[in-house]
């Protein structure tokens, strides 16, 4: 199980820890992707090439990204998932890679609930 928090601005969040460091992702239930990281976690990933995709922005505008194949520590192991890397410095966790898992986000009590469901 993973908890964390709904942000001041009302944006779902948990805390992650990669390559020795603590990250905060937001659950970005608009986004059907697995993972958007940023660039600086790259080289610490290994991540394998996987081709072009296109990819559909909330405000209807399309970009093409380069996809890659990563294996990513979440929920106390290390899954496989796709990614794209960005400039920014924000984690976003996409709806795909949370399938197997029951989502809770309370926003009255600001708390955020992952539970594994299979």
């Amino acid at each position: 199980m993973i908890r964390g928090t709904v942000s001041n601005a009302g944006v779902p969040i948990i805390t992650l820890s990669i390559a020795g460091k603590e990250w905060i992702a937001t659950i970005d239930t608009g986004f059907n992707g697995y993972l958007e990281l940023p660039e600086t976690l790259r080289n610490t990933l290994n991540p394998q090439y996987m081709g072009r995709v296109n990819s559909l922005l909330a405000g209807g505008q399309t970009i093409e990204e380069e996809l890659y194949q990563i294996n990513f520590p979440f929920d106390g192991k290390i899954i496989t998932a796709e990614t794209t890397f960005v400039v920014d410095s924000d984690i976003l966790i996409g709806t795909r890679l949370l399938q197997e898992y029951r989502l809770q986000i309370d926003f009255v009590r600001r708390v955020v609930v992952l539970e594994k469901a299979l």
